[in-house]
This record gives structure tokens, C-alpha cells and sequence, in this order.
């Protein structure tokens, strides 16, 4: 069934007549409609995209960047920042969950969201910045992989390992898409299984149970110490080591509430399971983040050499260092090889939603024709080829340390995941706004009790740290040309995109749609129509996983 939105006979003249703008921007499943002879196909199985919206959640950012959390501020700041955000992230989970489990339609994001709740270019400007991110985000997984494999101190040069990542991440996305389903869902599963076996080995480290037989307990906390001083002594040193942790310790986080409003539209009766992953998400923050943060700050001391930007050659998981410290021999080259497949994993997935992404917006008329070119098993060569250039970016290694680039691509990403989250915020708001006005509050299937309140603060403080994740550059002696462009380029790209957009495109159109014109009642009759008949009684062992993993 092709959904359509009110505006399109007016706004979309330049689009092909049966696009489904439902499907602009897909992520794990391409199903555009394709007026030509050739598209992708729909190949993942429900298993697939379950498994795969998990494992998203985990990726570098908790196996590797952490490292450099625990270094810049301790593991006080480090357990704070990840609670707070853990809080910050849910806030912005229950309001996409408000209206995204309102209307589930295969294929949306919050590019189609934002086009059809807010404006035309709010939806553009996400759809292309979300490309980015995806493509500038296979390098950045590449790199962390390359950070991993020097943990060895093996003698192969750094680029023949970037080029072997690089070319297999590639050849996978040439397979069919239910190749990539599977391949994605045994990573993700191994992702999943080490993160639980990280936490246990964590937990009988710190009592005692390791081979040293030493309770560490919080000695670390008390020597080096809880809170770590940066840049400056004292108060103020305190304080820009909390900033400057909080800022970073982002990075784990960035993305993960899009997934699952990407695998919404793939859920069976997703306007009954929406709501209920969006309420169990917290836990998942919990036990995923939180506790991999608290359990990191008692395995390994802030101060250790080995961590991410604690050497110039440094750059080690702090798991695996964490694995070494406590004397477990072999442990942490076991842990070392499930991040290392953790970002091979994470660099094929990124790669597959952007070229995806790509081609959705190529067939939508939004981005040249060529990318919405495919063979006749439905793969989009053209749009692979031109996301995964981006990939080349990872050779930057050669002429800079692991650690730097990686860095880069930190700043990066962090600064689009600002501005995404901010305008999911916004794009909540406008929605909320629309069914008070249309009436139709009563018939949303999820409210949470927590909004609009969640997201007036998610939005101020996401600002604040959109802001102040570059502060170092402005302060005497600090000034890093490429940090400072890194750390601030997501504003100007996004501003650019929507810009762009509405003065070339949608000059005569308000800047944001009135909440009484708000399309609101398109498609939902056929998402109602399609919802099944809740399922028999399940056992109670259902229950328990699906509290963690659904």
C-alpha cells in the first residue's frame, strides 16, 4: 500500500507519482517503491531486525571511547555522565514513541517524521544529515577497529588493516540483503553475549573471584582517586573534567533512540510493541550503559597509560585492560577480538544505512537519479560505491596516531547527534501541539507522563552541550584548528541542508507547518486495519527477555 501525505500533490511535483513517503529514508529494511525494473528487496526476518536494533545500541562508544570517558574525568564523572544521559536519552525515547507508535509506517524515520509534523526542509535536512552520519560513521568504526588490532602490537602495517576492513565491509553490502541480515545478526548477537560476559567478569573481579584473589572494591576510587582535574587545578578543573566527560561520553549514546523508531515501522503490531520497547528502553540504558560505566570505574584506574589518549600510541578498550589488570590470562585478547568484531559489524551496518538511505532519497527526486540504481538481486551499486568513498577517510590514520582521528570522528558524530536529538524534540513538540489542536489526544496509543516536560530539557541541555563539547579550543594554549572544525561543522552542514532547502524549494511555504494543518489522519487507517489480535498467554521466561531485548 502506497501512504500519502495531504501536501503531496502540492509539494512533491518534482517526485515519481507512486513514491511512498512513508519509505524516504529507510534504515535495516530498503523497501522504497521503485518505478523502474530494478529495487531492493525486502530479505530481513523479523529475528534480523530485532537483533540488529539491540546490537546498534552497543557498539565502539561503549567498548572503546569509554576508555576515554573514564581518562578525562574519573569514574565518578564518568558513572554521572552516563546517568544523566542514560535520563537525557529516555526523554527523547517517549516522546519519538508518542508519535511514532501513532503512526508506524514502514520505512519511517525522523527525516519522514520531521517533513510531515514540522516542515518540508526539517525533513530534508535530516534525511541528507543522516546520511552523512551513516557514511562518516563507517570510517569512524574502521578506525576504532584499527585503535583495536594495535592492542596486539602486531607487525602489519596500520593501512593493510584499514584496507582489509574496509574491503570486506564493502563486499558484504554487495551481497543480497538477506545475507547482510544474517551476517548483522550473529555480530549483534556475539555484541550482546560479550557486553553481559564484560559485566560478569567485571562483578567477579571486583569481589575477590579473579586469579589474584583481590577484592578491588572501589580502591580506585579512592587511589588515583573519583574525580580526575583537567586542563586546571582545583574547582575549576573539577568542573572541566565534567564537562568535558559528559560531552564525550555522548558518543555511546548517539543514534541509538533512531533506531528504534526505524524498526517501529518493522514491528508486528507496532502500535502495541512500540509503546512497550519505548517504556522498557530504560533498562537497556541501565544495564547496557550504567552499569558498564560504574563496573569500568572499579576495574581500572583513570590513570592507566594504556587508555584511549592516555599515550600517543595509546588506545586499548579499557574491558581488555581492565581483563589484563586482573591477571586473566588470554581474557583480554578474547575481549580485544569481540570489539574488533564489534566494529566490523558496526562499519557494515553503517555503510548498508546509508547507501539505503541514499538511494530512498534518490528515488523520492531529493538526490540524483544514479543512486537509486540497482541490480536485479536489489542492490543499489551507486549508492554503495559513492557512501563508502567516505570511507577512505579512515586512511587518515597513516598521518595521524588511531587516537587523533578517532577523535575527529568522535566530534563529528557527536555534534549530529546533538542537532538530531534537538530536533526530535522539536519535531515531538509540533506534533503534541497538533493533537491537542486536531482533538485527537484520546486516540494516541502511548503518553508519557514525563513529556512535554523531557523535551523543553532535553532541548536546553543538548544546546548547552552542543555548545560546550568544543570549550577546550577557547581557552589559552589549547586551540586545535581541526578539533574546533570537527566539533562545530555538524551546525553549519545541518544549517546548510535546511537552509538550502527551503530558500531554493520552499521559500513560499511557512517555516512551520500550523498545528490545524498538520497531516495526521493519512495511512492511519490501514496501520489500524493491519494491526493483529493480541497474542495468546506467552511463558514467563518471554516475559524476562523481552523486557531486556525487545
Amino acid at each position: 500500500m502506497a501512504l500519502r501525505t495531504d501536501d503531496s500533490k502540492e509539494d512533491h511535483k518534482d517526485a515519481p507519482e507512486d513514491v511512498d513517503l512513508a519509505k524516504v529514508e529507510t534504515a535495516h529494511a530498503g523497501e522504497v517503491i521503485n518505478l523502474e525494473q530494478h529495487q531492493t528487496h525486502r530479505g530481513l526476518k523479523t529475528r534480523h531486525s530485532q537483533m540488529i536494533a539491540l546490537g546498534g545500541t552497543i557498539g565502539t562508544g561503549l567498548f572503546v571511547s569509554s576508555g576515554q570517558a573514564l581518562r578525562l574525568g574519573g569514574p565518578a564523572f564518568l558513572l554521572v555522565s552516563y546517568m544523566i544521559t542514560s535520563l537525557l536519552v529516555f526523554g527523547i525515547v517517549t516522546g519519538s514513541t508518542e508519535f511514532s507508535s501513532y503512526l508506524p509506517v514502514p520505512g519511517s524515520t525522523t527525516a519522514y517524521f520531521g517533513h510531515r509534523f514540522f516542515s518540508r526542509s526539517m525533513g530534508f535536512a535530516l534525511g541528507w544529515m543522516f546520511w552523512y552520519i551513516c557514511a562518516i560513521t563507517v570510517p569512524a568504526e574502521i578506525t576504532a577497529a584499527s585503535l583495536v588490532i594495535e592492542y596486539w602490537e602486531q607487525p602489519v602495517p596500520t593501512g593493510v588493516w584499514i584496507a582489509i576492513i574496509l574491503v570486506v565491509i564493502v563486499a558484504l553490502n554487495c551481497f543480497p540483503v538477506h545475507v547482510y541480515g544474517e551476517v548483522e545478526f550473529w555480530f549483534a548477537s556475539i555484541k550482546v553475549l560479550g557486553i553481559i560476559g564484560m559485566l560478569f567478569m567485571a562483578l567477579v573481579v571486583t569481589t575477590g573471584g579473579g586469579p589474584k584473589k583481590e577484592a578491588i572494591g572501589f580502591a580506585y576510587w579512592n587511589s588515583p582517586g573519583a574525580v580526575n582535574h583537567y586542563i586546571f587545578d582545583g574547582p575549576v578543573g573539577v568542573l572541566a573534567a565534567f564537562v568535558a566527560t559528559w560531552c564525550f561520553s555522548v558518543f555511546a549514546f548517539v543514534f541509538s533512540p533512531e533506531l528504534l523508531i526505524i524498526t517501529g515501522g518493522e514491528m508486528q503490531n507496532p502500535r502495541q510493541n512500540l509503546p512497550r520497547a519505548g517504556r522498557r528502553f530504560i533498562w537497556r540504558l541501565v544495564i547496557f550503559y550504567v552499569l558498564s560505566a560504574f563496573f569500568l570505574g572499579m576495574i581500572i584506574p583513570f590513570d592507566d597509560p594504556q587508555l584511549l589518549g592516555g599515550a600517543s600510541d595509546a588506545g586499548a578498550s579499557p574491558w581488555s585492560i581492565g581483563a589484563k589488570r586482573a591477571g586473566i590470562r588470554g581474557l583480554d585478547s578474547v575481549i580485544n577480538a569481540v570489539i574488533l568484531l564489534s566494529a566490523w559489524s558496526a562499519g557494515n551496518a553503517w555503510l548498508y544505512m546509508a547507501s539505503r538511505s541514499l538511494y530512498s532519497m534518490a528515488v523520492f527526486g531529493i538526490a540524483p537519479a544514479a543512486f537509486k540504481r540497482c541490480t536485479a538481486s536489489g542492490i543499489p551499486y551507486f549508492s554503495i560505491a559513492f557512501s563508502a568513498s567516505f570511507s577512505l577517510l579512515a586512511f587518515m590514520n597513516l598521518s595521524q596516531s588511531s587516537a587523533t582521528v578517532f577523535n575527529w570522528f568522535v566530534n563529528l558524530i557527536n555534534s549530529c547527534g546533538f542537532i538530531s536529538w534537538i530536533c526530535m524534540c522539536g519535531i515531538y513538540l509540533r506534533f503534541r501541539k497538533a493533537t491537542f489542536a486536531q482533538g485527537i489526544v484520546d486516540q494516541l496509543p502511548y503518553r508519557s507522563v514525563f513529556q512535554p516536560y523531557a523535551s523543553y530539557v532535553c532541548v536546553v541541555l543538548f544546546s548547552l552541550m552542543l555548545l560546550l563539547s568544543g570549550f577546550t579550543n577557547f581557552l589559552d594554549g589549547h586551540w586545535s584548528t581541526a578539533n574546533f572544525i570537527t566539533t562545530y561543522i555538524g551546525i553549519i552542514i545541518f544549517l546548510a541542508f535546511y537552509m538550502g532547502h527551503k530558500v531554493v524549494r520552499d521559500w513560499k511555504s511557512p517555516w512551520v507547518i500550523p498545528a490545524e494543518d498538520v497531516d495526521l489522519r493519512t495511512g492511519l487507517q490501514e496501520v489500524i486495519e493491519a494491526e493483529a489480535p493480541v497474542s495468546c498467554k506467552r511463558h514467563k521466561w518471554y516475559d524476562v527477555w523481552s523486557l531486556l531485548f525487545r
